[in-house]
């Protein structure tokens, strides 16, 4: 991979707040404006999208790649926005332990109950990925 293509140190490590939260459900919505727009378009054509696909280096439960340095310790076990881009437009988080290991979850409401920002889920988040 050509190193201008790697993501630098103060751009990987971004932290997951509700701003970042509407910025990714606007991104959601006018991906869903794009798709109808499409459709109603294209209905007797077959029209193919570039699918993206998850990077494998960054799956869920591997270890975080050293060429995306190191992470702050205050970082360490707060939700942090997803750099992988095939996450871009999905309400998910990523957060990292002591260990570089990533943890991925849903910014959905857990239990219907539980926002992304609630103290409870993020102690019990905290709990999950303590090594």
């Amino acid at each position: 991979m050509d190193p201008l293509f790697w993501p630098s140190e103060t751009n990987s490590f971004r932290r997951f707040t509700p701003e970042s939260l509407a910025a990714i459900e606007e991104k959601i919505a006018n991906k869903k404006n794009q798709q109808v727009k499409v459709k109603g378009k294209n209905k007797d054509q077959g029209v193919e999208e570039d699918k993206l696909t998850p990077q494998l280096d960054l799956k869920i439960c591997k270890t975080l790649p050293s060429l995306y340095g190191d992470i702050p310790a205050e970082l360490i076990g707060e939700p942090l926005e997803d750099f992988d881009p095939y996450y871009s437009d999905h309400k998910t988080f990523m957060v990292i332990n002591k260990n570089r290991t990533i943890f991925r979850f849903t910014a959905a409401p857990a239990l219907c109950i539980f926002g992304p920002f609630n103290p409870v889920r993020k102690t019990a988040i905290k709990i999950l990925i303590h090594s």
